[in-house]
């Protein structure tokens, strides 16, 4: 392979380099605005509620409003299993990364969990979006599957020393994200088994789909539904630089153990997922595509999770720590996501993921 010609495609390629740097401008719109007392902190929060309870769940539900095909449905399913497997494997893996700290009280466990757990949902799913359009969402969301269930009972029983609650439990599955993701994916799953209708696609072509594939039998609803789903970058990332002009970073900058988790969460962690996924789809083991490997990475290289941070706060297990680490990680984050989308479209011209 051609680096040199591979990073020249990545580069001319319009969705790649749009999405880049529609992310960094808006973020930059959002630090701009707080800093000069436009936004509030009550703004950032009522945008972020908006994008979790609203535009996210548009996002996730429509993803799925789109034709079943063999190959889509196993990549799918290999999506899943990994969603699991790979945060059993970094509950494990993790641990020698931080074993200077053993001794330092919570701050080995903290740095750990938020090691694992990233801001998948919020930070990662509107560049997957983005840049990898419908099916991107539809392997997120389901990647995103694993990762809830680990993060409302492995992470919350850790960081808060109590056994798994009733209430955590209602959080893993009736929140709006969980709802529409679960109720998209049965639909998408179920979709040839169902009274069909005839209608007509954008092509003028006539073909009998399912009766709730909204996006060709209901148009008047999948609009709206569209609408929404294109709210959820643009708001994310006001409220991603919102809440950046917000924190002082001097106090954040001086902390190297908030450096090193930054290095591992951006950098490692991700850099984990690839090898062993290379590994499992050359073995044909759990074999993923291009696609499903670029998500994976995208939504595996994000800052924290608002959750693990909040659990960190919560049950006071090293809160300035977690804060620290959730706003250098967030800058990391900001530089680092145009970076795996280069290295990203490098390896997928080596023809490792078909």
């Amino acid at each position: 392979m051609d680096f040199f010609n591979a990073l020249e495609r990545t580069f001319t390629n319009f969705n790649i380099v749009s999405a880049i740097t529609s992310t960094v401008f808006i973020i930059l719109i959002g630090y701009a605005m707080r800093k000069r007392g436009i936004f509030t902190d009550t703004f950032a929060k009522t945008l972020t509620k908006v994008v979790l309870s609203v535009a996210l769940p548009a996002l996730a539900f429509t993803s799925f409003m789109q034709p079943i095909d063999p190959k889509t449905l196993s990549q799918s399913t290999n999506v899943l299993v990994w969603g699991i497997i790979m945060y059993v494997v970094l509950i494990f893996v993790m641990n020698p990364f931080f074993a200077m700290y053993k001794t330092q009280g919570d701050r080995q466990m903290t740095l750990k969990v938020l090691s694992i757990f990233g801001s998948t949902t919020f930070f990662g799913l509107p560049i997957v979006g983005a840049v990898w359009g419908a099916k991107g969402i539809l392997y997120g969301s389901i990647f995103n599957i694993g990762y809830r269930i680990f993060l409302y009972s492995y992470a919350y029983i850790k960081m808060s020393g109590l056994k798994m609650e009733a209430a955590n439990i209602k959080k893993m599955f009736l929140n709006p994200i969980v709802i529409a993701t679960f109720a998209g994916l049965i639909l998408w799953l179920v979709q040839g088994f169902v009274p069909t209708m005839a209608v007509t696609d954008l092509a003028g072509k006539m073909q009998n789909v399912a009766f709730y594939r909204i996006d060709l039998t209901a148009l008047w609803l999948m609009k709206p539904l569209t609408y929404l789903s294109g709210l959820a970058s643009p708001l994310a990332w006001l409220a991603i630089g919102s809440t950046l002009g917000s924190i002082s970073f001097t106090q954040a900058f001086s902390d190297k153990t908030s450096w090193y988790y930054t290095f591992i969460k951006i950098v490692v962690v991700p850099i984990i997922n690839i090898i062993l996924l290379m590994v499992l789809s050359m073995t044909h083991i759990l074999p993923v595509d291009q696609t499903a490997l670029s998500v994976i990475v995208i939504m595996m290289a994000t800052p924290p999770a608002t959750v693990a941070v909040s659990y960190a706060i919560s049950f006071d297990r090293e809160a300035l720590l977690a804060s620290n680490t959730s706003l250098l990680a967030t800058l990391g984050a900001v530089v680092m996501t145009p970076i795996w989308i280069v290295v990203l479209n490098i390896i997928a011209h080596t023809g490792l993921f078909n």
